[in-house]
């Protein structure tokens, strides 16, 4: 509640808005770059939220019975088994697969606390799907909503550059936990860097999220470089950060996030399902001549 309290202080959140030239309103770009997140309200309206949340149950229903099975659960051929990039990512049940590990060129480096599932729970669930442009129409259109890239030209050039997209499903009692990181891997050294050469994303919730199940970040941090994560949450003496704050918002909500916040997100022992749509972008100066790091993509 007090996360959720000093979340909602904060003057990082209203409409979207642009000027009469067409930029993105200088309030919200000096607040998102202030504190690393800006929430717009309200940005996707309840027939493109049906839209999406059509293709989220045909997704669902198309999901391989187990890790490794070819098929779904009426014998079909499964969503992604033909797919020759990372799509389709697993987890045990609450569980954190990227904290303490090398995964993700080892960005995650603290792992979370895993509580214990229900009984009845399956041995793993799918939490994460990337290129989910690719299984979804809803998806390809929402990337190519005008005024989100119309936002996106504001903050990163007219030349900017789209370089993700994903779908993070955190069901009730079962979704994953994503350990404390920075999305940024590549630039920390660079001798132009700033608080925003590693790019944003947009994250879209169908759903809204709360306290419970949302992203936690630590406001500002997108501005003090690369963290020790490791000594801060040793110095903090649990999982939890002390001056972090949740992101909280409604269905159709849009969050400008920052990628080199620090930010992390606990699993979803909460009664309430969390989808997220994350649609990434780059400046295009920061991916010429620039190999990634694998996660997204098959070297």
């Amino acid at each position: 509640l007090d996360g959720e309290k000093r979340a909602l202080e904060l003057p990082n959140r209203g409409p979207l808005r642009f000027t009469d030239s067409g930029e993105l309103h200088p309030e919200i770009v000096e607040a998102w770059s202030e504190y690393g997140f800006y929430v717009l309200e309200g940005v996707i309206g309840p027939e493109e939220l049906a839209d999406i949340e059509r293709d989220l149950k045909g997704i669902l229903d198309r999901l391989p019975v187990g890790k490794g099975s070819l098929v779904d659960n009426n014998g079909r051929p499964a969503l992604g088994t033909e797919c020759e990039g990372p799509n389709l990512f697993w987890s045990k049940p609450l569980g954190d697969p990227f904290g303490g590990t090398n995964l993700a060129s080892g960005r995650h480096p603290v792992k979370m606390f895993e509580p214990m599932p229900a009984e009845s729970a399956p041995t793993e669930v799918v939490y994460l799907i990337l290129g989910v442009l690719q299984f979804s129409d809803a998806c390809l259109r929402l990337y190519g909503h005008p005024q989100l890239l119309a936002a996106a030209a504001s903050l990163n050039g007219a030349n900017f550059v789209p370089f993700n997209e994903a779908m993070f499903i955190k069901k009730p009692g079962l979704g994953a936990s994503v350990a404390w990181h920075q999305d940024g891997v590549i630039h920390w050294d660079h001798p132009d860097w700033d608080h925003a050469i590693h790019g944003f994303t947009f994250q879209v919730l169908l759903y809204g999220c709360t306290a419970a199940n949302a992203v936690w970040v630590v406001p500002g941090s997108h501005r003090l470089g690369k963290c020790d994560l490791v000594s801060l949450l040793e110095a903090n003496g649990s999982e939890r950060l002390a001056n972090a704050v949740p992101y909280i918002c409604g269905a159709g909500d849009v969050v400008i996030h920052n990628r080199q916040m620090v930010h992390g997100s606990f699993a979803n022992t909460s009664p309430d399902w969390r989808v997220s749509i994350t649609l990434g972008f780059h400046r295009r100066t920061s991916v010429l001549g620039v190999q990634g790091g694998g996660l997204h993509n098959v070297r």
